[in-house]
């Protein structure tokens, strides 16, 4: 693989900062020079926070260019619209949980939020794939990351990246009281679909 751009979003409070490390040590562990830089600035306010990774020997910055996402890991429904909109390349892939988190202007009564289907023609749109991950009785909100991680190996996404990366990165960035749990969910999101 010569280069690939990750594109993460979600709400504050949701774990994108755990996800794209946890993403960002596999992604070394699997053999990848790996860039990357998040944004913590809005994440105490419920705002958008984002993270960027970039892999390949030919990268020299963090930052994911308009239109240049080959994959989106979106922990919401809202978040995952707008990065399909603005950083999706053409045939790029969108790995998004199914939560959402209503903004000011949806909470207002001034306009409604996305669903399912209008994602699903924006990714239809840019001739990409949508994968919607859904666990039932998720033990935490919070492990919703976990969950797309889970995912991200099943699908073999990422050259080199799989359960034994991320479970690896999973147990170097976790407390040691908060892994098993996370072991678990990301086994059942592995192999859910």
């Amino acid at each position: 693989m010569t280069q690939l751009n990750v594109y993460l979003c979600g709400v504050g409070g949701q774990g994108i900062g755990l996800l794209s490390e946890v993403l960002g040590r596999a992604c070394l562990a699997g053999g990848h020079v790996a860039h990357g830089c998040d944004t913590h600035g809005l994440a105490q306010r419920g705002g958008i926070v984002v993270s960027h990774l970039r892999l390949g020997e030919s990268v020299y910055t963090p930052l994911v260019p308009d239109g240049t996402a080959d994959l989106v890991v979106a922990l919401e429904r809202v978040e995952a619209l707008r990065a399909v909109r603005t950083k999706l390349k053409q045939g790029g892939i969108v790995i998004y949980y199914d939560a959402v988190y209503q903004p000011i202007h949806v909470r207002m009564g001034v306009a409604q939020a996305p669903s399912v289907q209008d994602l699903e023609e924006a990714v239809q749109e840019r001739g990409g794939k949508l994968e919607r991950v859904w666990i039932e009785d998720i033990p935490d909100p919070r492990m919703q990351n976990v969950a797309l991680l889970g995912r991200i190996a099943a699908l073999g996404v990422i050259e080199g990246v799989g359960r034994a990366e991320i479970e690896g990165a999973l147990r170097e960035v976790l407390p040691a009281s908060a892994v098993d749990a996370n072991l678990a969910l990301l086994e059942r999101a592995a192999t859910a679909g």
